[in-house]
């Protein structure tokens, strides 16, 4: 079934909608839910019931920034960056299922996008913690992730990630099972994202500084690639720039446009 222009738009701009709000919402970062709060260099002491702990414990470390901030914080990351991935399967499921249902399927395939992220967001969570335990405000870990993942980019298993990212099921038409496969669908796409892009999202989480320009970077990078096409399982650089061309043509489009 072919979608019509006024349900892509409202797909289009639903999405993009809600993932900027998200993105506001970062920007401000309420409660300092996107950062780290490092624990003071000097030899201080606090007190813990009857026992005397250094100012830079791990337990510290831990009151100042409580698990379920963090992991409230990962999830607004999420949101914001990857929701714009999303409008091609939601399209693809609209396009799939009964009228009736499509809304419906769409959250439950949301959901389950998400629930891939969020679990792969505890671990990642750890490791942030734990750089920051034994490396408080250096550069070193961002860097060391960064390396990697610029080599992960260029790998044979990345490249297969993306390719399963285009992998789209069957759907089934009515009742629960169409539910449970939307929502599958929705965890098992959500996997081939985390294995795809998890260094490129824990290198902005791992910078004392310039983490919100940096998840910008990323979320236009990782868009990019998510609208290649897929491509042979071998060793190589590949630029994925067609986000960057869509951009520049529908601006030449626009600009012949108010010329006429």
């Amino acid at each position: 079934m072919w979608l019509s222009k006024k349900t892509r738009n409202s797909i289009l701009l639903g999405i993009l909608g809600l993932s900027l709000l998200v993105w506001v919402l970062l920007l401000v970062n309420p409660g300092n839910i996107i950062t780290i709060e490092h624990c003071k260099a000097p030899a201080m002491v606090l007190c813990s019931g009857d026992t005397v702990l250094p100012e830079n414990s791990l337990q510290t470390l831990l009151e100042l920034n409580p698990i379920s901030g963090l992991l409230a914080g990962w999830g607004l990351m999420v949101v914001a960056m990857m929701l714009p991935k999303l409008i091609l399967p939601i399209e693809y499921i609209y396009a799939r299922s009964l009228k009736r249902y499509r809304f419906r399927l769409s959250v439950l395939f949301v959901l389950g996008y998400l629930s891939s992220w969020m679990l792969a967001g505890v671990i990642m969570t750890g490791v942030i913690l734990a750089f920051n335990y034994w490396l408080p405000t250096s550069y070193l870990p961002a860097i060391g992730v960064g390396i990697m993942a610029a080599i992960y980019q260029c790998s044979p298993v990345k490249q297969r990630f993306l390719n399963l990212g285009h992998d789209h099921w069957n759907l089934p038409a009515f009742g629960f099972p169409a539910f449970r496969a939307a929502t599958l669908f929705g965890v098992v796409h959500g996997a081939w994202c985390v294995g795809s892009g998890w260094a490129l999202m824990l290198f902005p989480m791992l910078l004392p500084e310039g983490h919100n320009i940096a998840m910008f970077i990323v979320t236009f990078m990782m868009i990019s690639e998510h609208l290649e096409h897929p491509q042979p399982l071998r060793w190589g650089f590949y630029p994925r720039l067609r986000l960057l061309k869509y951009i520049v043509a529908q601006a030449k489009i626009k600009w012949i446009t108010a010329k006429v």
